[in-house]
């Protein structure tokens, strides 16, 4: 096994470890058999921690928790602000509007939806699509920081600045940081526009073209 793979497969056993234990304390005694890599089972395990999350208020007024989506063993990783009305009636990011946006912008890049792995810093959707707090924030990056851990994605793409402020620090201005290489627990991280934001501002689109091809430099550097 080369270095890099062995390196990942620890860091996944000990995520699973971790999720495991987490799952006992919530008092979780059956856990899913999941047919695949470690990764799914790690978030199997974190997708139940979601659904039963009390840390923040915003569970009550949610439909349903908004989790993830796509492949675990994903080499890309989008994260974005907090579910939509659209997220929170189907339970999964990115499938309104805006998310129609990043479809179209993941096949620009040559990739499928279900190659990449898509998550929000927030799990439920805020009241009248507001802007998460930032106690909410703190309450429930925890989940977003296991799913990165299970993943182990090559590389990282926040969009907008809640996500990129969340990862990279607060008052970070999304305008001046956008399209530049950041790195998040020596991940490569590129910052770009929210897809809501180009649906009101559709001439910042040939920005965020730029900002994805210096993402598929990244990836490729890594096939």
């Amino acid at each position: 096994m080369a270095p890099s793979q062995d390196r990942n497969a620890r860091a996944l056993a000990r995520a699973v470890r971790q999720e495991l234990q987490a799952l006992a304390l919530w008092g979780v005694t059956e856990i899913p058999v999941a047919v695949g890599s470690p990764a799914r089972a790690a978030l199997k395990g974190l997708e139940q921690q979601v659904q039963a999350c009390t840390r923040c208020p915003l569970y009550r007024t949610a439909t349903q928790h908004v989790f993830g989506d796509g492949s675990p063993d994903a080499g890309l990783m989008f994260i974005g602000e907090a579910p939509g009305r659209d997220e929170d009636l189907q339970g999964k990011p990115f499938v309104g509007a805006a998310g129609k946006l990043l479809n179209k912008m993941i096949e620009a890049m040559g990739l499928k939806r279900e190659e990449v792995y898509i998550a929000n810093i927030i799990k439920h959707r805020p009241p009248a699509n507001r802007l998460p707090e930032p106690d909410e924030v703190e309450a429930c990056l925890p989940h977003l920081l296991a799913q990165i851990e299970a993943i182990q994605p090559t590389v990282l793409c926040t969009l907008g600045s809640v996500a990129t402020r969340a990862l990279l620090g607060p008052g970070l201005s999304i305008l001046k940081i956008r399209g530049s290489r950041q790195e998040f627990q020596r991940i490569p991280l590129i910052p770009t526009f929210h897809p809501a934001y180009l649906l009101r501002n559709p001439d910042a689109k040939k920005l965020v073209w730029q900002d994805l091809k210096k993402v598929k430099a990244l990836l490729s550097k890594h096939e």
